[in-house]
């Protein structure tokens, strides 16, 4: 059925505990969109154009320039039969997931490889100009993530930089008329992060956006317009 939405409310975001992805080529870069706009970029530099090599010869996904040993994924995993598997640097690409001509071409001094191996902070500084990456980043870097690399597995990162890159495309998203749903935003979260969290919550509210918090944290719960206490209902609803 489709859903009714408040008056002043367009569109509903939603931050919750679920996993980031489950493909191995999950990155930061690629979950906020931003890869996109590096793989465009190349593709409009001189040599790509001269070479024919369009925006999908960038990718990791697909084959074109990847690392077919790997399949764009940078390692190689073997299956044991009675313990856990093994991952290693892939061999041929020695984990930079491209080989070959594809690396002549350059965004600046970056090849596509290079790109990956920035951290958030550095690429912000160098490509910053390019809308897409300064828009999809910028949140990031003010969670407290400069120091993450753009192409970073997903699957290394810990429950609080998890948490904080979903906040962070949340952020990059969220339009004035949004209700953004969060659950549970300080979870893994040292007490230093709370800070940046806070400020970037605010941020969404002054944006005209309505945030709604399932939290724990009453140091969160202080700074919040209204708070409804579930765990006295609970206590009610069992005869307590």
């Amino acid at each position: 059925e489709r859903l009714i939405l408040p008056r002043g409310i367009d569109h509903v975001i939603a931050v919750d505990q679920g996993p980031l992805g489950r493909t191995a080529r999950g990155n930061p870069a690629t979950y906020l969109g931003v890869w996109d706009a590096f793989r465009k970029a190349l593709s409009n530099t001189p040599l790509a154009k001269e070479r024919g090599y369009q925006a999908g010869f960038f990718s990791f996904n697909v084959a074109g320039g990847r690392c077919e040993t790997c399949r764009g994924e940078g390692a190689e995993t073997v299956e044991m039969q009675f313990l856990s598997d093994v991952t290693f640097s892939c061999a041929t690409c020695q984990g930079r997931r491209f080989v070959g001509p594809v690396l002549d071409v350059r965004l600046g001094d970056h090849n596509v490889a290079d790109l990956l191996e920035l951290t958030v902070t550095r690429a912000l500084a160098l490509y910053g100009s390019i809308k897409a990456v300064r828009t999809g980043l910028e949140p990031l870097a003010r969670l407290g993530l400069g120091y993450l690399q753009l192409g970073q597995s997903l699957a290394t990162l810990s429950g609080g930089e998890a948490q904080r890159l979903k906040l962070a495309a949340a952020l990059a998203t969220t339009r004035p008329d949004a209700l953004v749903l969060m659950d549970e935003p300080s979870a893994g979260l040292h007490a230093a992060d709370l800070a940046p969290l806070m400020a970037c919550l605010d941020e969404l509210v002054r944006k005209g956006a309505t945030v709604v918090l399932v939290e724990h944290d009453m140091r969160i719960a202080a700074r919040a317009d209204h708070v409804i206490d579930i765990v006295m209902a609970k206590v009610m609803e069992m005869g307590g």
